[in-house]
């Protein structure tokens, strides 16, 4: 294909599938939203059987495996990301991510609800088109015993996440404040 001619099929691409953005939008948070509810149930009932410390796996092992599962589903790069990291190796947000981070930070504190948080774009990944969505976790109140004030967590926990996560930024948060956020990348 002539150079001129691919570039005009890309352009194509990116206008149609921008057009496409509210329906590709609802398809994903249809797809991918799902996923929250889990991850905060099965935290809710690991505090409730073996106590916060002993519940602390739930959150590193359980969580990314039921994202995992939903990423080999679907193909799509699904993550979680935040700015005050607790494991650094799985959530360090790319630029776009970032961007959207602060963004939500600036919508918080002009007033908006921060569960109703969230952001959707095509970009350009590498010449394909792709759908980028973001929405904000807040921090619910099960998530305040191990994300809340450094100085109001029970020290056994505090023990467990400096075991778990000895580089650990993730704490100091109120309920409500977003702890990060769920993100998508999905190819078209």
């Amino acid at each position: 294909m002539k150079p001129l001619v691919a570039l005009a099929v890309c352009t194509f691409s990116f206008a149609a599938a921008a057009q496409d953005l509210a329906a590709l939008t609802a398809d994903t948070k249809r797809t991918v939203l799902p996923v929250v509810p889990k991850v905060v149930n099965a935290m809710q009932e690991a505090v409730a059987e073996k106590g916060v410390a002993e519940a602390i796996p739930v959150c590193k092992e359980q969580a990314p495996r039921l994202i995992q599962e939903l990423k080999t589903a679907t193909g799509w790069s699904i993550r979680r990301v935040s700015q005050k990291l607790r494991n650094p190796e799985r959530a360090m947000p790319d630029t776009w991510e970032q961007t959207v981070l602060a963004e939500f930070e600036q919508r918080a504190a002009a007033g908006e609800k921060p569960e109703a948080l969230e952001k959707s774009a095509i970009v350009d990944d590498g010449g394909r088109a792709t759908l980028r969505y973001m929405k904000a976790l807040p921090v619910a109140d099960v998530c305040l015993n191990c994300h809340g004030p450094a100085d109001s967590l029970d020290p056994g926990v505090r023990a467990m996440l400096q075991a778990t996560y000895p580089r650990d930024q993730a704490v100091g948060y109120a309920r409500g404040q977003i702890r990060g956020a769920l993100t998508v990348k999905r190819p078209l």
